[in-house]
């Protein structure tokens, strides 16, 4: 409690020290009981949609004839009155208050007086703070989709400069196939295309108003929902009270599209952290991406792509956290739900960061292609075109060719060559059949090229995609 808390009896006036809830209390909350109600230190956040919310219910409520419009301009002008003293630092923020709704009502009672208590006629802080939050995950949703284009046109823009650039394509990260850096990159593209698709889907199922449910199951009043649904921006009010104001699915659903977008972006930072190192020698970051250290002076670490690779962790967490805060909550409102808001809000701000600084790295790397070339025709990548060769060209069937093409590698490896450096003679000593033509599906560019189906690696196919994508960013 803090020092201008009061002694005396509570009252729901809501004066200065006194809780909005006071009329039930003849004795002020322990300390303790303070310390673990208030969530104003976190959830002054929801500031602007509980703002936002007031004004539309206030509007309502005049429209409705339940206030008077005196009283309600009354309130509106000072609802403006508190965003003005927001925005410029001036709000007095108190913890005997507990949350945002009720130090933002206390706060309009002492600038316009008694009237500010018809504010909350036909609601409860169970549908303001269904509301706000819910409006604060739908911007969360659409700031990270936005954020995930972003990304997404770093990417195709690099991956249209080295559309051609051959590198090793990898599976069990060995090399596997020959395929193009801009391939490669495009492939992240159509990842974080589906993770901007997660968060619109997301959005739109929560699109729905909970304002007016009131405390669990409605209000006497003849409140109009449609509109304060419309004037939030939401398709229409929830249809069941109860759920209304106890359902946090929405929240959830986001940070499921947070996570496996993070998953995403950790993959690509693994990547860079091993593109880096001089074994592989693949790209490099400026210093405006990287760190020096301590003790050893010759060292650039890719420590933003560490940074990314590691905030999964903190979002799978924010998501398992909600999870099993909301596993066992019987209907409707519980105090637990309280804990939803933090572990939200901290896998938004990581996310946040992830994607900007992910999207700032991929505009900064340079790729080396010569190094990568190199790398194209390392471990027999081309083996699967020797194989593909035998079935087109000498009618094989595709087990048998596997088995040609397995004793070749076995005879270029021991005489420690590659495929394309493999004499005809060694080829015939394995098949009779196999002619000189056979050379020219064998170089890590000649491979790349032939991949010609849709969504393959052949530069045709990488531009094409990239075309694609231009379109649909814009």
């Amino acid at each position: 409690m803090t020092d201008n808390a009061s002694d005396k009896p509570q009252t729901a006036t809501g004066g200065q020290g006194q809780a909005m809830w006071g009329g039930r209390f003849s004795a002020k909350p322990a300390e303790l009981m303070q310390a673990i109600n208030v969530s104003i230190g976190f959830d002054k956040r929801l500031w602007s949609q509980d703002l936002a919310g007031s004004r539309a219910h206030a509007r309502m409520l005049i429209s409705q004839g339940v206030i008077a419009s005196e009283d309600g301009e009354e309130i509106l002008k000072g609802l403006d009155a508190i965003e003005g003293e927001i925005t410029a630092g001036a709000f007095p923020f108190r913890d005997e208050y507990e949350d945002i709704h009720m130090n933002i009502e206390a706060r309009l009672r002492e600038l316009i007086g008694p009237v500010a208590g018809r504010l909350h006629t036909a609601r409860s802080r169970n549908d303001q703070v269904a509301v706000d939050f819910r409006m604060w995950v739908r911007e969360a949703c659409e700031r990270s989709a936005a954020q995930l284009a972003s990304l997404q046109k770093a990417l195709v823009a690099q991956a249209e400069v080295y559309a051609d650039a051959l590198m090793p394509g990898f599976t069990h990260l060995q090399p596997a196939q020959p395929v193009t850096f801009g391939h490669h990159l495009m492939a992240y593209v159509e990842m974080f295309g589906r993770d901007a698709s997660r968060f619109r889907d997301a959005r739109t199922r929560m699109n729905e108003c909970p304002l007016g449910a009131a405390a669990l199951a409605g209000s006497p009043f003849p409140i109009d929902r449609q509109a304060t649904a419309a004037e939030l921006g939401f398709d229409r009010p929830t249809a069941n009270s109860l759920d209304s104001v106890s359902a946090r699915d929405f929240a959830l659903e986001a940070l499921s599209a947070a996570t496996i977008a993070a998953t995403h972006l950790s993959r690509l930072a693994e990547e860079i952290v091993l593109w880096t190192t001089p074994m592989f020698g693949f790209i490099k970051l400026t210093d405006a991406f990287t760190t020096g250290s301590s003790i050893m002076p010759q060292k650039k670490n890719p420590d933003a792509a560490e940074l990314i690779r590691a905030k999964v962790g903190r979002i799978l967490g924010s998501l398992t956290t909600l999870t099993v805060v909301m596993k066992g909550l019987p209907l409707a409102y519980s105090k637990d739900m309280q804990e939803d808001k933090v572990p939200t809000f901290e896998a938004f701000d990581a996310l946040e960061l992830s994607l900007l600084a992910m999207a700032g790295m991929v505009a900064d790397l340079t790729p080396n292609t010569e190094k990568m070339a190199a790398a194209a025709g390392a471990g027999f990548s081309t083996a699967t075109d020797l194989a593909d060769w035998l079935v087109r060209e000498l009618n094989m069937p595709f087990r048998d060719a596997h088995h040609v093409t397995g004793s070749a590698v076995k005879a270029a490896e021991t005489k420690g060559v590659d495929l394309a450096e493999l004499a005809l003679a060694d080829l015939q000593a394995i098949e009779p059949r196999i002619t000189s033509e056979v050379y020219t599906v064998l170089t890590p560019a000649a491979s790349a090229a032939s991949r010609i189906s849709y969504g393959g690696t052949a530069p045709t196919q990488v531009r094409a995609q990239i075309a694609r994508w231009k379109e649909l960013l814009g």
